[in-house]
């Protein structure tokens, strides 16, 4: 292998200098569950904001591209919100079960 790809493949692994921790996890959930919450809140707001503001051309072309615009800008603010709350439930399913991991060896070097 070059140089060229050494730095390549290096540059693409993930860094496991760290270990998973509950802490991590927790922190991680709590980060992106305020994300969630935010990108909610926006999104709420732009659905009412085009709710409450009416088209003001009758051009039905005009209507239909400003009804597919109004309806992309929800579904990406929508797409946001919902990655954020899966990575945030994710997360918190992830320090569960390093949890019950480390309850589970904690009870086997017991017995032994």
């Amino acid at each position: 292998m070059t140089n060229d790809e050494q730095l390549t493949t290096t540059n693409l692994q993930a860094p496991t200098d760290q270990p998973m921790s509950v802490w991590r996890c927790l922190s991680g959930a709590a980060i992106a569950a305020v994300f969630a919450l935010g990108l909610y809140g926006l999104t709420s707001a732009i659905a009412q904001a085009f709710a409450s503001h009416p088209l003001p051309t009758t051009n039905v072309t005009a209507q239909n591209i400003s009804v597919a615009v109004r309806t992309l800008v929800i579904g990406i603010s929508t797409l946001g919100t919902g990655i954020f709350a899966i990575t945030a439930l994710g997360l918190l399913g992830l320090a569960l079960q390093l949890i019950i991991q480390r309850l589970r060896l904690g009870v086997r070097s017991h017995e032994s």
